[in-house]
């Protein structure tokens, strides 16, 4: 704005108002939506995959209950999953993640439809990497304290009298240790994502 006398005569330069320093401008170019569109496609893939691994890991040690044993005395009661503390363990965790990846699959369609997220941006892009760790962490440790186990009962009876019990035991083990190796690829996407939040202000991918 200059003055004229004391008339003020209209700049030839709009105005841009800004609310605050911080704040990010809504623009943004089609290369940018188009990067950012296949980063949450990459998610969505990779939360999908959790999903999947973590609820067959659950199903497969829940079904151990129907196999069939072995042996041709019916006095022998088969193993049972839930009589082992290390497969308890494997079970609760591939399906708290299941249910987990469930909410983020939620989510992750809500974001590349609607380009915003379900939470605030800072809330969600913080929930997102603190509970990846979290539920990668917990994978880990169930699957490693399930392997531990199977490996106990190869050296005993139990795998001889059943070991139809034994093989889907190892399946859901198998099928636990995929989940996590996609819930930790999902925890450096999601950590990825925090970084931009962090240095840009925004969870957006240029």
């Amino acid at each position: 704005m200059v003055r004229n006398g004391s008339v003020e005569s209209p700049s030839p330069r709009p105005r841009i108002h800004q609310t605050h320093p911080h704040d990010t401008p809504l623009f943004q170019s089609t290369v940018s939506q188009s990067n950012l569109r296949r980063f949450n496609y990459w998610i969505l893939l990779f939360r999908l995959s959790a999903f999947c691994f973590s609820l067959s890991a659950a199903v497969f040690m829940l079904t151990t209950n129907v196999a069939h044993h072995d042996h041709d005395d019916d006095s022998i009661s088969p193993p049972r999953w839930y009589h082992f503390g290390a497969f308890r363990f494997v079970f609760a965790a591939n399906s708290i993640v299941a249910i987990y990846s469930l909410f983020e699959i939620g989510a992750s369609v809500w974001e590349i439809y609607s380009n915003c997220t379900v939470l605030p941006e800072f809330s969600q892009v913080w929930f997102d990497f603190g509970h990846d760790q979290v539920f990668a962490y917990l994978l880990l440790s169930a699957g490693s304290t399930g392997t531990e186990l199977a490996r106990q009962l190869r050296g005993v009876d139990t795998c001889t009298v059943n070991n139809a019990f034994c093989i889907q035991s190892d399946i859901a083990l198998a099928l636990g240790f995929v989940g996590f190796l996609s819930v930790l690829i999902s925890s450096l996407l999601s950590g990825y994502r925090v970084v931009c939040f962090m240095i840009k202000g925004s969870r957006f991918v240029y």
